[in-house]
């Protein structure tokens, strides 16, 4: 199955973009991620992360100082490399998302010494990035994080737990917020690089999922880390991880595409070639409506998705609102699109290994994850309130003046 890279003909993208997916459509269709075990995650992912380096496709991840494909993370980049990985794989997509946002606040406040120890091997596929936010009382309310960092001489000593945190237990780097208490709140977080073998690190629990992905419960005793791998300034760590899923929050929307894409391709294929009452599925006009509904709810999330990128890439516009208007858009489009697919299917769509299947409870933990939608509506409605109280104040500040007559 080839697919429909029609959107790529849009104004967002530059022939560079198109070039990339045109490249890794090739090297995937040709067998690059053939062989994968999938059965085994913790090597599917490890396996996946050095191939995706050895052709490059990691470049994206990192500036161009240290091994990128552009001076910037370029966010149309990511989302379309990430759309394109998880038409194909969702595992794939995980394996490249998480090397760039594991690695974003290193890539935006670390010193010069972290940036070049760390990003090309990034790049290279040769290390493996985790970013560690999440904690057993602390999800989307990022301000309740308990887990602390005192300095002590010249080191950090971290204790608390972190949890749901992806490539947990087999990452190289992580990046790991916690309460160093300059203030009240997230103005009291700070952002540190620790490494596995910092001493009081441990990984407490390996977490299951219905889309099996590598995920740990952490837990800091008496981690002592060195102080120079402090990231940004004390305090800032909330500001760096708010900078952080800023860019990779649309990317998140981007997989949903590839998900929701790759259902309607199937649904498509099936409905031509399933036949019921002597005619095709896709004769009956239900199938027809109903197509045409998934069709043009994918096109609608990826306007919203790609204008997000395209605002942060070109216009250097804040994308807070727009990026969470994508991603809530198009995880729950996916999952209806997703859920229609399966449902033409009939039996076959719920049936273990089927494409379809595998979708189903691939798009499940995008709703939640960055932001649960009904957090990302939060952020939509704080933004548009913002803007009108600007505006009214710059309204009332603004001097009365004769009216023309």
């Amino acid at each position: 199955m080839q697919p429909t890279r029609d959107h790529l003909d849009w104004p967002f993208f530059a022939q560079g973009h198109r070039d990339i997916v045109a490249a890794l459509d090739k090297w995937i269709t040709a067998g690059g991620l053939k062989g994968i075990d999938h059965s085994d995650t913790d090597l599917a992912c490890l396996n996946i992360v050095k191939r995706l380096g050895e052709v490059g496709m990691l470049r994206a991840c990192v500036p161009a100082a240290y091994g990128g494909l552009t001076d910037t993370i370029d966010s149309r980049l990511v989302c379309l490399t990430r759309e394109t990985l998880a038409y194909w794989d969702g595992l794939a997509d995980f394996a490249f998302a998480m090397q760039g946002l594991g690695t974003g606040a290193i890539s935006l406040s670390a010193s010069d010494e972290i940036k070049a120890a760390i990003l090309p091997r990034i790049a290279r596929g040769e290390s493996i990035a985790a970013f560690a936010l999440t904690e057993p009382e602390a999800g989307s309310d990022v301000a309740a994080i308990a887990s602390t960092a005192r300095l002590d001489g010249d080191s950090y000593v971290l204790d608390g737990e972190k949890t749901w945190i992806s490539n947990g237990g087999i990452a190289d780097i992580y990046t790991v917020f916690v309460r160093t208490g300059e203030a009240p709140g997230t103005r009291g977080l700070s952002c540190f690089l620790v490494l596995p073998s910092d001493p009081g690190f441990v990984v407490a629990e390996r977490l299951q999922t219905i889309a099996p992905h590598p995920l740990a419960r952490l837990r800091f005793e008496n981690c002592r880390i060195p102080a120079s791998r402090l990231i940004g300034k004390p305090g800032e760590g909330f500001k760096l991880a708010m900078r952080t899923l800023d860019i990779f929050r649309a990317s998140v929307a981007a997989a949903a595409l590839g998900f929701a894409r790759r259902a309607l391709d199937e649904a498509v294929a099936h409905a031509r070639a399933r036949k019921m009452f002597g005619q095709s599925l896709a004769d009956f006009q239900l199938t027809q409506a109903k197509l045409g509904d998934m069709a043009a709810q994918i096109d609608a999330a990826a306007l919203l998705t790609y204008r997000a990128a395209w605002m942060r890439d070109v216009q250097g516009k804040p994308t807070t609102r727009a990026a969470a208007m994508a991603k809530m858009t198009a995880t729950e489009s996916a999952q209806w699109v997703i859920d229609q697919a399966v449902q033409m299917f009939g039996g076959r769509g719920v049936r273990t290994g089927e494409i379809v299947e595998s979708l189903y409870r691939e798009i499940r933990a995008l709703r939640i994850y960055e932001g649960a939608t009904e957090v990302q509506k939060l952020i939509i409605a704080r933004e548009l309130l913002k803007d009108a109280e600007a505006e009214s104040r710059l309204a009332e500040a603004a001097p009365v003046t004769d009216a023309v007559h």
